[in-house]
């Protein structure tokens, strides 16, 4: 986790906790003059737009006040959907044995895109079944992660 959104975690989670919701994750795309924030939020009871807008609303707040972005920037606030993204090695712990795509910042044995089977989490590392060769995967060289949904 980049010390960026870190910072905007830490901003961040105690009113999306106070609303009484998950703070699931947190993107900063930056994409030339604009960027954009994303923010994935998740609860028991599941996300409406309603609840995504009394976030966004609550943290918009926030960001205003505090001011960490510099330029223009555009907040969206999302549930994580059925195509979940995985942040943490909690998150990776907790599918584990759902199929995943993970993406890396760096190629890890000459490549950069995984997609298998989610066998676990060793200590900072997420373990991939990817036919039959298990890889272990440093967190850090992570980019982005997804659940790839099961329809059945």
């Amino acid at each position: 986790m980049s010390a960026k959104i870190g910072q905007l975690q830490a901003l961040i989670e105690p009113a999306i906790t106070a609303l009484e919701f998950q703070l699931w994750g947190v993107e900063f795309l930056s994409q030339g003059r604009h960027s954009t924030l994303r923010i994935y939020i998740d609860s028991d009871a599941g996300i409406t737009v309603d609840d995504c807008a009394r976030v966004s609303h609550q943290v918009s707040g926030i960001l205003d006040v505090e001011d960490p972005i510099a330029g223009n920037y555009t907040l969206e606030v999302s549930s994580p959907g059925m195509d979940r993204p995985l942040f943490t090695l909690e998150q990776f712990a907790e599918y584990t044995g759902e199929q995943v795509q993970i993406r890396l910042r760096l190629a890890f044995e000459g490549r950069r895109k995984f997609k298998g089977i989610l066998n676990g989490v060793d200590g900072d590392e997420i373990l991939v079944v990817v036919g039959d060769e298990e890889y272990m995967l440093p967190i850090d060289y992570i980019d982005r992660a997804n659940i790839i949904p099961r329809f059945s």
